[in-house]
């Protein structure tokens, strides 16, 4: 490893549809490894009837006021209206109206169709635009909102246009880009099952219907309560933005995002993020480090096979304590009874670290990893070989 592929030996998940490939790209560069499984099916917006239907009722009918919640949502709106030969009229309409932009992104679409917004938080929170449009009064307006996705128990902000109808608003929603889950859930499920068990170092997020995507599908699996515990305490959930880490704050899973909402920037955050917390065990001579797919062992990466690294993972989560056999037993692929299957397991290990001594047998009771003195918090065990 060196610093130019600082993510050698990590291996991290990619959710994200558009630009998936750049992304990825960015960070195999880096060293990473990358599983990809697109978490939403994004609906082309020109064949898209029921926007076609909205944006006519606006065209008819101007609102009091359009709030724009994305920047490539108002463009792709704009551009489906180009399509099907209305983009001057829905230009005159949204004219016409109060345009609030809930951030730069939105801001920037805005202007780009020659228009010009009203009003736009430095938050780049839904909630603020939600607090600003109550503070002022809504009763009696009709107020078309921009959707993004579908609404999910996931999306913290997803009764936003109930809340303006509760207050008296009339609401015309705009569900430009639409999302749905893939019908193939192959890839999903794949990608859940590693976050599940700790097979990833990071996940990646790049919009919220993602991270609603992913977490339903967890929960059909009925894996949801595995995930949420590998997201809060082994794999690193890291977003684009706060939008995006909306969900997953909301389940008190810690997330970490780049300062700007850019792929760029997330393919650096995440290379400065993963070696900076990534575990490092002094053993029996050696510095080990446990990865999501793999071992680094003084620095070499060492791919071990799927029971040699259930049983890694095991060790290291509590490194210079015992564990007993039927618990490694347990987090073999497989399970089974027999508890040579662990010293045939162990074995194999060993060999694949190249480090033998770094496990020890602790007779009659099991096995840990041995730790160097100075970092060893169970040196005085007795029975140790």
């Amino acid at each position: 490893m060196n610093e130019g592929t600082p993510l050698c030996g990590f291996t991290v998940g990619i959710t994200a549809s558009r630009r998936a490939e750049e992304f990825a790209t960015l960070l195999t560069r880096r060293g990473a490894t990358v599983v990809h499984a697109p978490a939403i099916r994004i609906i082309p917006l020109a064949d898209d009837t029921e926007l076609e239907r909205v944006t006519r009722q606006i065209i008819d009918s101007p609102p009091d006021i359009v709030v724009a919640t994305t920047g490539i949502g108002f463009r792709g709106w704009m551009e489906a209206a180009e399509g099907w030969g209305e983009a001057e009229e829905l230009g005159r309409a949204l004219a016409e109206s109060r345009l609030l932009a809930r951030g730069p992104k939105a801001k920037g679409a805005i202007r780009a169709a020659d228009l010009r917004e009203e009003w736009s938080p430095a938050s780049e929170s839904s909630a603020e635009v939600l607090d600003h449009l109550l503070g002022e009064g809504v009763e009696g307006k009709r107020i078309a909102v921009q959707l993004h996705g579908a609404t999910t128990e996931w999306e913290p902000v997803a009764d936003f246009c109930e809340v303006l109808r509760c207050a008296g608003a009339d609401v015309i929603a705009v569900p430009v880009y639409r999302w749905t889950p893939l019908e193939d859930q192959a890839p999903m499920d794949r990608m859940i099952d590693l976050i599940a068990s700790g097979g990833l170092d990071a996940v990646s997020f790049t919009s919220a219907p993602a991270v609603a995507s992913l977490l339903t599908r967890a929960k059909e699996t009925g894996l949801i309560e595995m995930v949420l515990h590998s997201l809060r305490h082994r794999v690193l959930a890291v977003c684009v933005g706060p939008v995006t880490a909306g969900p997953l704050r909301e389940l008190e899973v810690p997330t970490t995002m780049p300062e700007r909402s850019r792929l760029g920037a997330l393919a650096r955050h995440i290379a400065d993020e993963l070696p900076r917390r990534a575990n490092k065990i002094q053993t029996a001579g050696h510095e080990l480090s446990i990865r999501g797919g793999c071992v680094v062992v003084d620095g070499e990466v060492r791919q071990l096979p799927p029971a040699a690294m259930s049983l890694m993972r095991t060790l290291g989560a509590r490194p210079g304590r015992v564990v007993p056999r039927e618990e490694l037993l347990a987090a073999l692929p497989g399970g089974g009874g027999d508890t040579h299957a662990v010293e045939t397991a162990v074995a194999r290990l060993r060999a694949s670290l190249g480090a033998p001594k770094a496990v020890q047998t602790v007779v009659k009771r099991g096995y840990r990893l041995a730790l160097d003195p100075v970092d060893c918090v169970d040196s005085r065990e007795e029975g140790v070989r």
